[in-house]
């Protein structure tokens, strides 16, 4: 996708905390005995099919189960970016998501061999996590520091699930200052594999891209955003040794602790474009402070 007119030629995805699907209200007593009722999000079973293969049954909060899919499989490496879909069906009664594509597929020797990844919920990566790293390219995008404030404030702002029910992790496909897709789940994992997936059904270019996430710098973040060709990952938390290490070998731009002010780049440092003057930029207010704003410090 061109940015050259600064205007999605999709239409833009944000948080839907009113969708009464998404969350339910839960009673039970405070600190002080007192009965109180709160707002939680609601996961549910999903179960996806590769053509006639079973893959895997994933918790979510399903508001996109299409894009969860589709992103899913090529963050696997199951579903390569040249493949055509035929199709995406969903049946919201069976929970049960199948994509159907032109060429055959057939994945019981990569499904035997599993990976336990440090996201959240049990994400699980099969095979070898580092397969098609090594033909990928990142393009030599810029990211300006200007962007990288203006994106916080407005994500830290937008109504959310979080906002509303907390217990949610959130994934921002940005481009320069500007939220293109915002998505919210139980797992990171799942947050940025819907992104993948719009990506994917919408033809959108990756190469002047920031992905930006709520979660932490961990080596399947770093492995899924190089899959998905964009050059520069963002995180208001922090890091690990493996992430960065990752990030180093492929040339990922990788900034954490991004909260108020405050940043460290780890990875590709080159890209950023400092224009932004740090008298003009407030320390995060306590009320837009998310889960961890306070670690990493």
């Amino acid at each position: 996708m061109s940015d050259t007119d600064d205007r999605p030629t999709v239409t833009t995805i944000m948080p839907e905390p009113g969708n009464p699907r998404l969350t339910e209200r839960v009673t039970g007593l405070d600190q002080t005995g007192a009965q109180v009722a709160v707002s939680v999000p609601v996961e549910r079973a999903l179960t996806l099919y590769l053509n006639a293969q079973e893959i895997v049954t994933m918790m979510t909060i399903n508001d996109y189960p299409e894009y969860l899919a589709l992103g899913y499989l090529l963050n696997q490496n199951m579903l390569k970016p040249d493949d055509v879909v035929t199709g995406v069906d969903y049946d919201d009664d069976l929970e049960v998501v199948v994509v159907r594509t032109e060429r055959g597929t057939n994945y019981e020797d990569k499904l035997k061999k599993r990976t336990l990844t440090s996201g959240c919920a049990q994400g699980t990566a099969f095979g070898d996590l580092m397969e098609a790293l090594d033909e990928i390219e990142l393009p030599a995008a810029s990211l300006h520091t200007s962007w990288l404030y203006q994106l916080a404030k407005t994500i830290n702002t937008t109504p959310s699930l979080y906002l509303e029910a907390g217990a949610i992790h959130g994934c921002v496909l940005c481009v320069k200052g500007r939220p293109l897709c915002y998505m919210e789940d139980v797992g990171r994992h799942n947050a940025v594999d819907k992104i993948a997936g719009w990506m994917f059904r919408h033809g959108v270019d990756p190469a002047d891209k920031i992905l930006y996430t709520t979660g932490r710098l961990t080596s399947e973040m770093t492995i899924k955003t190089v899959r998905m060709g964009i050059p520069i990952l963002v995180s208001r938390s922090g890091f690990t040794a493996w992430g960065v290490a990752l990030a180093r070998q492929i040339g990922l731009t990788l900034i954490g602790r991004a909260k108020g002010k405050r940043f460290v780049a780890l990875s590709g440092a080159e890209r950023i474009v400092f224009d932004q003057d740090l008298a003009t930029v407030d320390d995060e207010p306590k009320r837009s402070r998310r889960k961890g704003a306070d670690h990493d410090s």
